[in-house]
This record gives structure tokens, C-alpha cells and sequence, in this order.
């Protein structure tokens, strides 16, 4: 069966190869808020969308990992919207610039490329609606924040969390991305305001986690802390914990679990 299985997921990936062509561009073409003094770093977002024929109306905004230091951009950017895409699922793989201390940079370019993924719904054949946000990793702390602390326009209606980072408490989170997206030192009220968990209200729109209980890097209780916040908020939310895969597997075949969470997802996907 678990062959069988593993033969049905490389013939979904497989068939998204084959799936429309993808258009890159500048987020800002206009020139970017909140400049941080890396004019070389310049936020871009690659457009997946799947034929009209398929489309289902539903959008996500994907933001890769990587400490907030650099990001991972294939296994847990790319290929995930070729995935989705092959689903009907219209995908933005979105190169945010990095924070290097300031938060606003990040975040700014996260909640523009919702607003620009709702400003072309109609184009784009999608329900303005039914816009998602995943996030792997640091990622996941970006896609986080942006679905607590996101307003109007820029709030997603759903959420994709792999491994993320949610606290930005020293000692509970990633210290890499701590550093890099507040700075180092004494940031006791950054700290707190850009810790998921602690921003959770009934608003905060529902969530999908998936974790493993071995990740050394990324302390599985961030993701486990943010589910509780979201149940103890009535916010309806499924979490998936693997008994092992470490951290940063992101849509890699490898992963021992690739099947069951890939099922799960879907699964997930269509239960509203």
C-alpha cells in the first residue's frame, strides 16, 4: 500500500511539471517601504496559476524559510506552488527581503502580496475571500504574524504552517531568526509583540501545523504553543506532530512522513 501511495504522490508531482507556465515580477515596482539599507535585496514573487478550466478560486501566498537570513526557496517556495497549482490552487511564491533587525520589512512585503493577489482576483480567477498564507519555518513565523497582526486586505482567510518559528521569546524560538528579525540584545517589547502566540484573538483565521517531535532547530512546542492559542480562542485549527524528520523537509520525498502529510493537507484543503 505505502508503495502504491508513494507512486500516486510522483505522479501528482509529475503532472504539476506539466502544469501552466509561472510569471515572476518585482512586488514593488514602484519601489519598496520600509528600506533597510540592502538595496540589492529586492522582494520578488513568482505567480502560479492553474488553467482556467481548473482554477477552484482559492489563492496562497507561500514565504519560504531560512532563518531570515536567506531562503529556502525551492522545497518549501517552488515547488509547493507547483503542487498547489496541479490542485487548482492559484500560488504565490513570494522572495521577501530579509529583516536585518527590522520587522516591518518582512512584513511589509508579506501583507503586499496579499493585497496584490486580492487586487487581481478577478484577472487571476480567485475568490478575494479565499486567500491563504503558508510559511515554513521563519517563513511560518512571517505567515503567522501577518494572519494575527494583519489587517483588512492584508489578513489571509486561511493558514499553512510547516515547523515554524512563533516565538520571538530568547530561548523558546530559532535564535538565528530572534537576531535577525528583531535584533540582538534587550528587545523585551519586540519580543512580545512579534510572538504569535501571544496575538492570537477569535479573528485569527484557521490554521493547518505540521511539525516533527525531533526538530532540533525549531522547538516543536512553538507550534504546539500556537494550536493552544488558537483552540483556547475557539479558532478551529489541526495539528500534525511526526514522530521524527527533524526540521526543514518542506516537500522533499525523503521526508519518511511525505505521504500521510500529503493527504492530510489535501484532506484539510477540502474540509472547507
Amino acid at each position: 500500500m505505502r508503495k502504491y501511495l508513494l507512486m500516486m504522490a510522483m505522479l501528482v508531482i509529475a503532472a504539476s511539471v506539466s502544469a501552466q507556465s509561472v510569471k515572476v515580477m518585482n512586488l514593488w515596482p514602484k519601489g519598496a517601504p520600509n528600506r533597510n539599507g540592502v538595496p540589492t535585496d529586492t522582494a520578488k514573487v513568482w505567480i502560479y496559476l492553474p488553467s482556467d478550466k481548473k482554477a477552484t478560486g482559492r489563492a496562497i501566498v507561500i514565504c519560504p524559510g531560512g532563518g531570515y537570513s536567506h531562503l529556502a526557496m525551492d522545497h518549501e517556495g517552488h515547488e509547493w506552488a507547483k503542487f498547489f497549482q496541479n490542485m487548482g490552487i492559484a500560488s504565490v511564491v513570494l522572495k521577501y527581503r530579509m529583516p536585518n533587525g527590522n520587522p516591518e520589512v518582512p512584513i511589509s512585503d508579506a501583507e503586499e502580496a496579499i493585497k496584490m493577489v486580492r487586487r487581481n482576483a478577478m484577472q487571476w480567477h480567485i475568490k478575494s475571500n479565499e486567500v491563504g498564507i503558508m510559511g515554513s519555518s521563519a517563513g511560518g513565523h512571517l505567515a503567522s504574524i501577518v494572519a494575527t497582526l494583519g489587517e483588512r486586505t492584508a489578513k489571509p482567510n486561511f493558514q499553512i504552517l510547516f515547523y515554524p518559528v512563533i516565538s520571538m521569546v530568547n530561548g523558546l524560538g530559532h535564535q538565528g531568526s530572534h537576531d535577525n528579525f528583531v535584533g540582538k540584545g534587550n528587545q523585551k517589547r519586540k519580543e512580545k509583540n512579534y510572538s504569535s502566540d501571544q496575538q492570537v484573538t477569535r479573528t485569527t483565521p484557521r490554521a493547518w501545523i505540521a511539525l516533527s517531535d525531533d526538530d532540533t532547530a525549531v522547538p516543536p512546542a512553538n507550534g504546539a504553543n500556537y494550536y493552544m492559542e488558537l483552540y483556547r480562542h475557539d479558532v478551529p485549527a489541526s495539528l500534525h506532530v511526526y514522530p521524527d524528520g527533524g526540521h526543514g523537509w518542506g516537500s522533499r520525498l525523503s521526508f519518511k512522513y511525505h505521504i500521510e502529510m500529503i493527504m492530510e493537507l489535501k484532506a484539510w484543503l477540502d474540509s472547507f
